[in-house]
């Protein structure tokens, strides 16, 4: 099987343990025509699954809190793919692949506003917008990973809406992050079955 068609496999096939929804054709595309390592696809499919478990959560509570579901999957889906130049950030640290990520999609034809995920997952502050918030906290909680400070943000715009205080809000979301949190191990396992080369 070519690598082309290895990246393919790993965006749509069914998998067991740990159930994951397939990536959208377009980000899986993407991930193909640059070439991504095989870890990586498989990251961002966790990360893509956690972001519409999230967006879900908040579509099935009847929250307006101003997203598109659509952007925050498709961001998800490729907040990485900068890693394709850069991959020895899929095992190390670095940022280098944030930016390279942005101007990676955007020479791909994918516009700004779908494009900016992957400069702006890894970090946030009170003006960073709730997609984006979304996208950051899906890259955290995918290996049960908790930030206080991201989590506060995200409560404060879910309790902006639901008219919650923000301690019982800040309960309902703690009920949805443990419970992704708990196939953690699953997911990390997961993304540990595929090489991080090409």
């Amino acid at each position: 099987m070519t690598v082309a068609a290895r990246v393919l496999s790993i965006a749509f096939e069914e998998t067991q343990r740990p159930s994951l929804r397939p990536l959208p054709e377009a980000a899986a595309e993407l991930l193909r025509d640059v070439g991504a390592p095989l870890r990586l696809v498989a990251h961002l499919r966790l990360v893509h699954d956690v972001a519409a478990q999230l967006v879900g959560w908040v579509e099935e509570r009847g929250l307006d809190v101003g997203i598109d579901p659509a952007a925050v999957c498709f961001g998800a889906a490729t907040h990485d793919i900068g890693k394709a130049l850069h991959p020895a950030e899929l095992s190390g640290p670095g940022a280098r692949h944030e930016e390279a990520g942005r101007d990676l999609l955007v020479d791909h034809g994918v516009a700004p506003s779908l494009a900016r995920f992957a400069a702006t997952h890894a970090t946030w502050n009170p003006g960073t917008g709730t997609e984006d918030l979304l996208v950051s906290l899906a890259d955290k909680v995918w290996k049960g990973k908790r930030v206080p400070e991201l989590e506060d943000l995200v409560v404060g715009r879910l309790a902006a809406v639901s008219g919650l205080p923000g301690w019982e809000e800040f309960l309902k979301l703690d009920e949805v992050l443990a419970a992704i949190g708990d196939l953690a191990d699953d997911r990390l396992s997961y993304q540990m079955s595929f090489p991080v080369s090409r």
